[in-house]
């Protein structure tokens, strides 16, 4: 059974200052990518090619680029439906050998 969801946790935890800051790297981020190839459609996000969390670079322009929202906002999965993992070959590689 599904559960009530709690909108009041969820705009607590959109309110956190770690969370504002990040919605602000990424205004920041669409906005830079527009200046330089024009302005894009609602339907389109501008996605870190090597993720923010992976250390990527916020603003640096090769690592912007347009992708649909739908391809942006989902997670792999597998023919079951199952998450596929978020972890390169290479990091899973790295963590073994340590």
């Amino acid at each position: 059974m599904a559960t009530k969801r709690n909108y009041a946790r969820e705009e607590k935890y959109e309110d956190s200052p770690k969370q504002v800051k990040m919605r602000e790297a990424r205004n920041k981020a669409r906005k830079e990518y527009e200046a330089k190839h024009g302005n894009l459609p609602s339907t389109e996000d501008v996605d870190h090619i090597k993720p923010l969390s992976k250390k990527g670079k916020p603003l640096a322009l090769s690592n912007l680029r347009a992708v649909s929202e739908s391809a942006n906002r989902s997670f792999a999965r597998g023919k079951k439906g199952q998450l596929v993992s978020q972890v390169s070959k290479k990091e899973r590689a790295q963590s073994r050998s340590k």
